[in-house]
This record gives structure tokens, sequence and C-alpha cells, in this order.
């Protein structure tokens, strides 16, 4: 038998060495954020989320294992590509425009990035994110500068990512709008009513090309520019997104993986046997973390009703902001003591990396719903009388069975062998198959009911949940996988680059 490469083990360990650093890393801020004030853990958490970049980025750039594939995106070497993003903060969207940002940079691409929406104030997160682009080898540049209208001008191709950038076009490039739209691919990740404006995508008709992350989504942008708003949607393209090489390395070392368990469980004070319940997304109405607790509690109530035997139940909503909590978030943590469940409810502020937090729970739960609506609680004169508490949560007609556009943290959780209980809406039902890599509810309030007993269903058949995480794995190798997204990217950016040239 022939023996492994004299590196092989070298670079498993170094790689397991900084994983190990990366999780006491993780366990050291988890400590200060939550055992001690909410109010002073703020720099020490940004210290070691400093950390913890430096070691992700370290662990990035290690030697690959073997000889290195034909990138599909190689033909853009040395092309010029001006990436145009709404905001920079820790939200999908920029996120995802940064990691295309990495692609590109790996084959040689001149890779130039503008943030239209910059608050006034100075801001740690765009700091960090800009420093870290700028490390890779991106340009970072002013939205309204003349080198910014430059690079336009020259750029091979230039990305608008999400609806509201439709308005930089107008703001900086009114007077050449004419020699930059043909050039334009519109990146779109919204299924939100409020984005349908006609200031934001009143250009969208005379772009190159449409592209958006689902089936259901690019049908959805279809009928409803031309319904509402009387245009058209350019040649449109539905591009499934793909896990990240490096999340799948920590999803398929088992090393790694028990040791950010052990050290998440630890900082969240939960034992190894509990069964930890998590919803990983910004914390906000469409997000539907109101409907997840309000299920979460009704599960609890089910389990001690039906006297089921089954391990201490934790909900974790990580994509708190510990800095600024809005008024829905209060809504959120009223809810959890009036129900007298703060023991089982966990908050975790929002975090660039969120594998520690896939390592160490058992289901994720994706649960973006339609639109807005207001919640108000009133206390139950008994228990029976709990539903009460949505006779005033009503969303918008227009807005309901939309959920998420494509959702990456469902597949980032198959990835790491979590069975995923989402909305039956979005780009969520392209993703998980019902009853093999997870289980389906419907949106709005009347997908309590069915999310409270998929819970109970998964606490109570461990086997299930474990086979329908080897499933959701399996559908991620076959679907889901960084080079399968390369591959459908790239197939679009041929296609606008040749369309340009004919």
């Amino acid at each position: 038998m022939a023996k492994p490469a004299p590196g092989c083990f070298t670079l498993q360990k170094r790689k397991r060495l900084l994983l190990i650093f990366v999780a006491i890393c993780f366990s050291v801020a988890v400590f200060f954020c939550f055992r001690g004030t909410l109010d002073t853990c703020d720099f020490r958490r940004d210290s070691v989320a400093a950390s913890v970049a430096v070691a992700m980025d370290m662990a990035r750039n290690l030697p690959p294992d073997g000889n290195l594939e034909k990138n599909p995106l190689d033909f853009m070497r040395s092309k010029l590509v001006l990436l145009v993003s709404h905001e920079l903060s820790l939200s999908g969207g920029p996120l995802l425009l940064m990691e295309l940002a990495f692609l590109l940079r790996n084959v040689g691409a001149r890779v130039i990035w503008i943030t239209y929406q910059k608050p006034a104030e100075e801001n740690e997160v765009i700091h960090t994110l800009e420093h870290k682009m700028m490390n890779r080898g991106l340009q970072v540049l002013s939205a309204k500068s003349q080198e910014a209208i430059d690079t336009a001008l020259k750029a091979d191709m230039i990305v608008l990512n999400t609806a509201v950038t439709g308005k930089w076009l107008d703001v900086v490039l009114k007077k050449h709008l004419s020699q930059v739209l043909s050039k334009i691919l519109w990146w779109i990740h919204e299924m939100r009513g409020h984005y349908f404006k006609l200031d934001y995508v009143k250009h969208l008709p005379f772009v190159a090309a449409a592209m958006i992350d689902s089936y259901t989504t690019a049908e959805y942008w279809k009928n409803r520019t031309q319904e509402r708003l009387g245009i058209h949607m350019p040649k449109t393209y539905a591009v499934h997104l793909g896990n990240s090489k490096e999340l799948m390395e920590i999803a398929e070392d088992y090393l790694a993986q028990r040791v950010l368990r052990e050290h998440i469980r630890e900082s969240l004070g939960v034992r190894s046997e509990d069964l930890l319940i998590a919803i990983i997304n910004s914390v906000s109405r469409g997000k539907g973390q109101d409907l997840f607790l309000q299920s979460f509690y009704e599960s609890l109530q089910l389990i001690r009703e039906q006297k089921f035997e089954v391990p201490a139940i934790h909900a974790v909503v990580v994509g708190s902001d510990m800095n600024a909590q809005t008024k829905f978030e209060g809504e959120l943590r009223n809810f959890v003591a009036r129900q007298g469940i703060q023991d089982k409810v966990h908050f975790v502020n929002k975090t660039l990396t969120i594998a520690p937090y896939l390592a160490a729970i058992d289901v994720l739960v994706q649960n973006s719903q339609s639109g807005t609506g207001s919640l108000h609680y009133s206390p139950p004169r008994a228990r029976s009388c709990i539903m009460l508490f949505w006779r005033s949560l009503s969303y918008h007609q227009e807005n309901q069975g939309r959920g998420e556009c494509f959702g990456r943290i469902t597949i980032e959780a198959m990835s790491f062998q979590l069975p995923v209980l989402g909305t039956a809406a979005g780009g969520t039902t392209e993703i998980i198959v019902d009853g093999l890599t997870g289980l389906l509810h419907p949106v709005g309030k009347e997908g309590v009911g069915p999310l409270a007993k998929n819970i109970v269903t998964l606490a109570t058949h461990v086997e299930r949940r474990l086979s329908m995480g080897k499933e959701g794995y399996r559908r991620v190798k076959e679907r889901f996988m960084e080079h399968h997204m390369s591959e459908r990217i790239a197939s679009v950016f041929k296609q606008v680059l040749q369309n340009r040239s004919a």
C-alpha cells in the first residue's frame, strides 16, 4: 500500500492546530460575552473576533492536499470587475459578494469594491471587512468618487449586489448610463415587497443580465416587475449557491467539530447530551425568530403533556445585536421572560464565523417569513389561551408565502449533517427534500403549530434526526459545493461577456 506523502500529516496537523486555536478564541469570546455584562464585552469580543479572522485566513491559505483542478472562472484572469454593494455588514448579501470577490481574486482578476450606503460615523464592522478585503488583494473605493466613475467606465463587468444598489446608478453614473448598462450583471437576493420600487429597479430591463439565487425568486421577480411596475426583466439566470471550501473543511473534520462543539456548549452552559435547536439569521421580523420561539415554547408544552422522555431542549438565537438591541429583539426577550423559559433560550451576538455554532447544535430552523407584521403580547389567562398571542400578528397579503430567496445557512447546516426545519416557501423548497433532509412547515402563524410538532418529532426520534442529517450532507455534496456555484456563476459571466463582444 502506498505511503502518504511526507507533507500530508504535517498539513493535517497544522490545520487541526489552527482549528483548535479558532475554537479556543470562540470559547474565550463567548465566555466574556455571556458571563460578563452585555455592555462590557464589546472590546473583548471584537479583539477575539479579529484573532479568529486571522486564524481562519491562515487556514485558508494553507497549500492544497492534492493537485489543483481547473477553475471554471479562469477565463476571468486579468479582467477588471467592479463590485457594488448596497452596504457592508455581516448580513448575507454583502458577505456573499465578498465571497465572489475572493473567488475572482483567486484566478487573478482585478477586483474593485464599492459600498454605496455607508454610515457617516466610523463603523468597526465595516473597518474590519474592508481590511479583510484589502488583505486579499481587493481595492476599496469611495462610491461617489471620480475614481469609482472611471473604474465603472473601464471595467469589463460590473456586478450590482441587491436591488437597492440601483440608486447608485442614478446618483453616481447618471451621465454615463449608456456606456455601462451593457456590462452590468445585477445580482438580486431579495424577496421582500418593499424592494419593488421603480426608483431602485427602473434600469433593470436595460442591463446585460440578472442573476437570482433560486428559480422561485426569479419567477417571482419576473411576475412582480411586470405586473406591479410595468417593466420587464432582462435575461435572468437562477444560480444556486454553494458552501465555501473553508466551511466544508471544518464540517468534515471530526476533531475540529468535537472541539468546537464542546467549547460552544460550555460557553452556553448546556450539557453535551442536551438537544440544541438553533435559528441563525440576523434578528428581524422577516427571519421569523418570534414565530420560532413560540413554536419552541409549544414544543416544550407538548413534550410535558405527552410525558416524552427526551434530553433537555434549548433554543439558540444566533444573530442578535448586543450593542443596539432593536424593538423587535426586545419583544423576543420579553416573550421569553413572560413564559419563564430564560434558562432554555440563549441569545448569541451576530458573527462572521458560524461554523462553531453549526458544530454545537443538533437541529437548524430556517424560519424566514414573508413580510412585516406587528407583534403584541397579552398575558394568557390559561395555557390553552396561548394562541391569543398571535391574534394581533398580521402579514400583508401581498407578502405572503415568499420565505427565503435561497438561505445559505440551510446548506451550511446540511454540510454539518444537521436536519433542517424550514418554511415551505421560496428557495428553501429547492434545497430541503421534505421528509428526507428535513421537514417543512407553512409560513406565518399557521406554521407555529406544525413547527412545534416537527421539533418534537426530531427530539423524540434520534435515528430519524441522524438519518436526515446524513441525507442532507449527501445532497450538499451533490449540488451545493463551492465548485458547483463557481461553475454556475462562470457560465453566467461567460454569456454576459460574449453578448457584450457580439
